[in-house]
């Protein structure tokens, strides 16, 4: 698996730790920025990674701003992705069984890390159940065109 990383100047503290957990776990990813807490405008990096999972470079990606909702709302713009802003376990695994998503949007100021660490690492675990479910995002992607 490979993951497209990304963050405004409101979560890059959190981006650091989701760092850690995908080396720990042997997942290969690229950060596409920011390098520090300075000011930036999150739908530049929600872009990026948005881009980079549609064309298929990369299998999923994480943002991380603020809240998670203008990353969320910015990465959704963007054909064939499917963010998901999760802000628990459960919505977390629901989303990628269910939902199929492919970026997952949390907010550092929302969340503590030891819960994000958990919900990256739930909704990186779980598996598409496809089945009836393939039928809906069919629907979803049908609403693109």
């Amino acid at each position: 698996m490979k993951v497209a990383l990304g963050s405004d100047h409101g979560g890059y503290n959190l981006k650091t730790k989701i760092k850690e957990l995908l080396e720990q776990k042997g997942i290969k990813y690229h950060d596409f920025g920011p390098d520090s807490t300075d000011s930036v405008d999150y739908p530049d990096f929600a872009k990026e990674v948005a881009n980079g999972v549609a064309s298929g470079d990369y299998d999923r990606g994480i943002l991380i701003c603020g809240t998670g909702i203008g990353m969320s709302i910015a990465a959704n713009k963007v054909k064939g992705v499917r963010a998901a802003l999760c802000h628990d376990v459960f919505s977390a695994k629901a989303t990628r069984l269910h939902n199929n998503s492919n970026v997952l949007a949390m907010g550092e100021r929302v969340i503590g890390t030891e819960l994000a660490l958990e919900i990256a690492r739930t909704w990186l675990d779980t598996e598409f159940e496809g089945g009836r479910h393939q039928r809906r995002i069919d629907k979803i992607s049908q609403l693109e065109e």
